[in-house]
C-alpha cells in the first residue's frame, strides 16, 4: 500500500480547505497553543478594524501583523491537514470496494440468496466463489480456496485460507481465486477490519498519545505563564514612565509561546502512523506506535518467523552395513506420494530415481500412528517418528541401539530425525531441519544494537530449541512453551520494567498478543490474534517488526528533535524582539541587539514572520521524520541536541537577519 509523495497537488487544495476549515473555533481548541494564537490575532484584528476607523496610526505595520498572525494559525492547521490526507487517497479506494460489495448469504435450508454486505450480520454464513469478493471479516467454516489479497495488503501472490488451524481467517475486500469456501460472518457493520483501515489511514479516529497529551499539557502551562508575563508588561512600563502598544505586546506574546512544535505536534503522530501503514502494518492507536519505539524485549514464535515454517530434510544417515543408497532409494519410494513439505523434500535430497509402479499401495501419514511408507511387490517400506517405526517391529538390540546413538545426534543438532525400515529392516534416519530464514541472524544483530532483546519462542523440547537459537542467533528461547507459559514471561518482561513486543497468528497467541504491550497479529492469522493484538501486519511478515520497531523511535526522536529545536528556536527570536521593545525604556538593551536589526518595528515585524514561515519549512521534516540509526540511546540523543539544539538556535539568527534586511529595504517597518 502506497502513500502519496509530499506535497503532491491533489494533497495540497484539500489540505488548503482544510487548513481553513480548521479555523472553527470547536476544531482549534484542540490545540490550545493555536487556539490562543487565534484569539491573539482576532483581538489584533479588532483592533486594526478600529484603528481604520478612526483614521489611526501604524495601520500598515498593524496590518502586516495581523496577516502572519492568521498565516501562523492556518501553517500550523495546514501541517495537521496535510499529514490527514495522505491517507485519504488510500480511504477512497478501500471504501469504493466496500461499497461494492455482495455476498451470497445460505439461508436455513441451504439456498443462497444475493444480499449487499451491509445487511450481513454477525454468525451469518456466506458462500464465497471463484472470482467472488468476500464481503465481511470472518472465518473459514468449510473449504479451501486460494484468495487474493492485493487489495489490502498490495502484495500480488495469492494466500490459502482453510477451515480449522491459524489460516482461518478472511478479510472483508479479498478475492477469491479458486475453489469455493463458506465463511461465517465475524464482524458487525461498520465494525470491520476494512472499516478501521479507513478510519485509521484518514486519522479520523486517531486519538493523542500518553506522550502527547503530556507534551500539549507542558506547551499549554507555558503559553499561560507568558501570557501573564505579557499582561504585567503594560503597567510595568507605565511605572517607568512610557507605554508599550498593545499590537507590539501581541507580538512578543506570540513570539514566546511555543507555536512550531505546537502547530507540527499533531502532523508528527498522524505521519507516524502513515509510516506504518506504507510499510502494510496497521496500528490501532498512536500508543502502540510509540511503545514500538521504547520496547525492551521482543518475542517471536520460531516457525514461520524465524524459520521457514516446513521442515526439510537436509541429510540421510545410514546405520553401519547399511548401504547409503539402499537408505537412499527406500526414503524416496516412500515419499513419492507424500504431498507434505517435508516428504518433497526427502524426494528433492534423494533426486532422480525409479518410479512407483501401477501396483504400489501407498500407506497415508495418520496422527495415530506417525508413519508413512509405500508397499510393492517384495518390498514394504515404512518411514516416520523412531518411536512409531520402532513399534513396527521386533528389530535387534544393537540395531535400535545404533539408531538411537543417530537420532539423538540430529536432535542435539536441532533437527527432527525420521526413521526408515525397510521388509523388517532398520536402514537408517532422515534428518529434518528447521531452515532458518534468510538474513534472519543479521536482522537480530541489528535489534541488538538497538538495544532489544530478542527471545524465540518454541513448543520443541529444550535441547532442539537451544540449536535452532543459537543457529539464529537469539538472546534467549522459550522451550515446549503454552499459552500459560508465554503469558507469565510477558508479566514477568514486564515487571523488571520493560516493553514487551510479540508476535503471532494463532488463536494461542491471544491472551499474549493483548498482554504485550505492542502485540504484532499476523493478517493471515486468526481472528482471535488479529483482534488481541495492537497491530495488524497485512502481509503477514513477523521478521517486520524491526521496521516497527524503527518506525516507532523515529516517531519519538521526530518529536524529540522539533521540540528541541522549537525550544532553541524560541531563545533566539528572544534577542531579536525583546531588544527592540523595550531599548526605549532601557537603551542599554540595545546592546543585546546582536543581529544588527535596522529598526524596532522591523525586528518585531521580522520575528513574526519567521515564526509564521518556519512552521511550513519544517513540514516535510515532520512528515518524513528524522532518520533513524541503530545506535546507543544516549549517543542518538547527544547527536539531535548537536544537529537540533545547534540548528534552532542558528536558523533564527540568520533568517531573522535576512527578513529584517527584505523588510527594511522594502519599507515595510
Amino acid at each position: 500500500m502506497q502513500s502519496a509523495s509530499l506535497f503532491e497537488r491533489k494533497l495540497m487544495a484539500p489540505a488548503i480547505r482544510d487548513a481553513f476549515a480548521k479555523l472553527d473555533p470547536r476544531k482549534l481548541v484542540r490545540n490550545p497553543v493555536m487556539f490562543t494564537t487565534a484569539v491573539v490575532a482576532a483581538v489584533a484584528s479588532v483592533i486594526l478594524l478600529r484603528n481604520i476607523a478612526i483614521d489611526g496610526d501604524g495601520l500598515a505595520f498593524q496590518g502586516q501583523l495581523v496577516f502572519w498572525l492568521w498565516l501562523t494559525v492556518l501553517f500550523g492547521n495546514f501541517a495537521e491537514a496535510l499529514a490527514g490526507g495522505r491517507g485519504k487517497a488510500q480511504a477512497q479506494s478501500l471504501r469504493a470496494t466496500k461499497d461494492q460489495l455482495v455476498a451470497l448469504r445460505i439461508g436455513k435450508f441451504g439456498a443462497t440468496e444475493e444480499v449487499p454486505a451491509s445487511q450481513l450480520r454477525f454468525g451469518d454464513v456466506v458462500l464465497v466463489t471463484p472470482g467472488r469478493q468476500i464481503p465481511a471479516d470472518g472465518e473459514v467454516v468449510a473449504g479451501v480456496a486460494s484468495v487474493n489479497e492485493a487489495a489490502i495488503t498490495g502484495e500480488s501472490a495469492p494466500v490459502i485460507r482453510e477451515a480449522g488451524g491459524d489460516r482461518s481467517a478472511v478479510t472483508a475486500g479479498t478475492t477469491v481465486i479458486s475453489d469455493e469456501i463458506r465463511v461465517k460472518v465475524t464482524a458487525e457493520p461498520g465494525s470491520g477490519f476494512l472499516d478501521r483501515m479507513i478510519a485509521l489511514v484518514e486519522g479520523a479516529s486517531r486519538q493523542k498519545t500518553p506522550n502527547e497529551i503530556a507534551l500539549t499539557i507542558l506547551l499549554t502551562g507555558l503559553t499561560l505563564i507568558f501570557l501573564v508575563a505579557v499582561g504585567t508588561l503594560p503597567a510595568f512600563a507605565e511605572f517607568s514612565g512610557d507605554a508599550i502598544a498593545v499590537p507590539v505586546l501581541i507580538a512578543l506574546f506570540v513570539a514566546l509561546i511555543p507555536t512550531t512544535i505546537s502547530g507540527l505536534l499533531s502532523a508528527i503522530g498522524i505521519a507516524g502512523m502513515d509510516r506504518l501503514i506504507r510499510f502494510n502494518v496497521l496500528a490501532k492507536s498512536g500508543r502502540a506506535v510509540e511503545a514500538a519505539g521504547d520496547i525492551g524485549t521482543l518475542l517471536l514464535d520460531k516457525t514461520g518467523t524465524i524459520t521457514i515454517g516446513d521442515r526439510q530434510a537436509s541429510e540421510f544417515v545410514p546405520l553401519l552395513g547399511v548401504a547409503p543408497a539402499d537408505l537412499v532409494s527406500a526414503a524416496r519410494l516412500s515419499s513419492l506420494a507424500d504431498p507434505t513439505p517435508e516428504g518433497r523434500s526427502i524426494v528433492a535430497l534423494a533426486g532422480a530415481g525409479e518410479t512407483l509402479p501401477t501396483e504400489a499401495e501407498t500407506v497415508a501419514f495418520s496422527a495415530q500412528t506417525r508413519v508413512s511408507g509405500v508397499d510393492l511387490p517384495g518390498r514394504s517400506i515404512r518411514k516416520g517418528a523412531v518411536d512409531a517405526v520402532l513399534k513396527l517391529g521386533d528389530f535387534p538390540p544393537g540395531s535400535v541401539l545404533a539408531l538411537k546413538r543417530i537420532t539423538d545426534r540430529i536432535a542435539q543438532a536441532g533437527g527432527t530425525p525420521l526413521a526408515v525400515v525397510e521388509n523388517g529392516r532398520l536402514l537408517g534416519a532422515i534428518h529434518l531441519k528447521d531452515i532458518i530464514k534468510a538474513g534472519i541472524r543479521e536482522r537480530f544483530v541489528e535489534l541488538r544494537r538497538m538495544g532489544i532483546r530478542t527471545v524465540m519462542i518454541t513448543g520443541d523440547n529444550p535441547l532442539t530449541a537451544a540449536a535452532i537459537a543459537a543457529e539464529a542467533g537469539v538472546d534467549d528461547f522459550l522451550a515446549e512453551a503454552t499459552p500459560e507459559d508465554k503469558l507469565a514471561y510477558i508479566r514477568k518482561e514486564q515487571g523488571e520494567g520493560k516493553l514487551v513486543a510479540m508476535c503471532g497468528d494463532g488463536t494461542n497467541d491471544a491472551p499474549a498478543l493483548a498482554q504485550s504491550d505492542v502485540g504484532v497479529a499476523m493478517n493471515t492469522g486468526t481472528q482471535a490474534a488479529r483482534e488481541a493484538g495492537n497491530m495488524v501486519d497485512l502481509d503477514s511478515d513477523p521478521t517486520k517488526l524491526i521496521e516497527v520497531v524503527g518506525i516507532g523511535k523515529q516517531l519519538l526522536m521526530t518529536r524529540g528533535a522539533l521540540t528541541t529545536f522549537s525550544i532553541a528556536n524560541d531563545i533566539a527570536k528572544y534577542f531579536a524582539i525583546l531588544p527592540a521593545i523595550f531599548v526605549v525604556l532601557y537603551p542599554a538593551l540595545g546592546a543585546l541587539n546582536i543581529m544588527g536589526l535596522a529598526s524596532p518595528s522591523s525586528a518585531i515585524l521580522s520575528a513574526i514572520i519567521f515564526n509564521a514561515v518556519i512552521i511550513p519549512l519544517l513540514v516535510p521534516l515532520a512528515l518524513k521524520g528524522v532518520a533513524y540509526r541503530p545506535m546507543p540511546a544516549a549517543s542518538q540523543l547527544l547527536r539531535n541536541l548537536a544537529i537540533y539544539g545547534a540548528g534552532g538556535v542558528i536558523a533564527p539568527f540568520i533568517g531573522i537577519k535576512l527578513i529584517d534586511l527584505a523588510v527594511a529595504g522594502l519599507g515595510l517597518a
